[in-house]
């Protein structure tokens, strides 16, 4: 994938401030510290698209991106431009701040994702390292049952060794009772293009 233009849209604390319906949209959620923004920074091409953070639970509202992206086709020419917005949703599960914060996170993604009209898919990211948690499990559940398709993707795969990654990608797909979870990893940057293909096929 080519991506031509990544830029920050703005930050939004509910549907009053959401931006205009537009683009096809991808939202990215995940447990605090999963890695979301490296995902996010890694798919635009971008080293500091999304703000990473060391701190959980740094990503207090949902931050919009857009994008414009292309890809080479078998005859080397470039297919047509499409525009793309991304959505980074506030963490769940750990998070540092007061426990009213926490709440108010999770009416904003539940808002999100009950009455946002363009959003094509969810993508669910899982720590590589440390496994499939209940609140992951909780979380593809929850967005199945709202009818919104679901794309899993596995992060920080690169602190296993090579012989291990794919037994736990399996272990997570497993847990989550999903057809198939992407290995992704932001530092090594390998299922950057492979997740693409997943957010642009056809559901």
């Amino acid at each position: 994938m080519i991506v031509l233009s990544a830029d920050f849209l703005r930050s939004a604390s509910d549907a009053r401030s959401w931006p205009p319906a537009g683009p096809p949209e991808f939202a990215f959620c995940g447990r605090s510290n999963v890695g979301k923004s490296s995902a996010l920074n890694a798919l635009a091409g971008r080293k500091q698209l999304a703000r990473v953070s060391r701190t959980p639970g740094r990503t207090r509202l949902i931050n919009f991106f857009d994008l414009r992206v292309t890809e080479k086709t078998r005859s080397g020419a470039r297919a047509p431009e499409q525009e793309v917005r991304f959505a980074d949703l506030p963490g769940y599960g750990f998070a540092s701040g007061p426990r009213h914060e926490r709440e108010t996170w999770r009416a904003m993604i539940e808002e999100y994702l009950t009455k946002r009209e363009p959003l094509r898919a969810l993508v669910v990211l899982v720590d590589g390292d440390l496994g499939a948690q209940e609140s992951d499990v909780e979380m593809v559940r929850w967005a199945e049952s709202l009818q919104r398709r679901v794309i899993c993707a596995a992060t920080k795969l690169d602190k296993l060794s090579r012989n291990r990654r794919g037994q736990q990608v399996d272990k997570i797909a497993g847990r989550l009772a999903v057809p198939a979870v992407i290995p992704l990893s932001a530092h090594e940057h390998f299922g950057v293009e492979e997740l693409w293909r997943a957010l642009l096929s056809e559901p």
